[in-house]
């Protein structure tokens, strides 16, 4: 109990002078790459996604695919959107998986996806009541 108290006593004083311990890495992939970079992360031990279906609005140069053998215009694609709370200590290798496996290719190509790391102020777990750092 004492270092739980601790850790939310640390984790409260380190937000309140800008410092955060926990980020929120919300990635934009590829749904052909979801097996393979969700597949990475557990083995990497990151084992609690969120997983949302997503569409990407944006101009894709030199992408045209074929519908019944003609081109068309798809400015709307099928995106895969992973959001992972994960502590500090986690963050540099959940970035690492997430950038080598969902790369298309071996340099990757325009279109493979995003990745945006957010400061979190807290996290509540409901069940056990949890709150801070050791709710993720």
């Amino acid at each position: 109990m004492l270092s739980f108290r601790f850790t939310v006593w640390f984790g409260f004083h380190l937000a309140r002078v800008g410092l955060s311990i926990m980020k929120l890495v919300i990635a934009v992939i590829q749904p052909t790459k979801l097996r393979a970079v969700k597949q990475a992360l557990v083995h990497a031990g990151v084992e609690r996604i969120t997983i949302c279906d997503s569409q990407e609005f944006a101009k894709h140069v030199g992408r045209e695919p074929l519908y019944r053998g003609m081109e068309y215009r798809a400015n709307i694609l099928r995106k895969v959107t992973l959001e992972i709370a994960v502590n500090d200590d986690y963050l540099e290798r959940t970035l690492q998986v997430i950038e080598h496996v969902a790369k298309t290719g071996s340099q990757g190509t325009d279109g493979d996806g995003k990745i945006f790391v957010l400061n979190m102020d807290n996290a509540i777990q409901i069940a056990p009541e949890t709150r801070g750092p050791g709710a993720i």
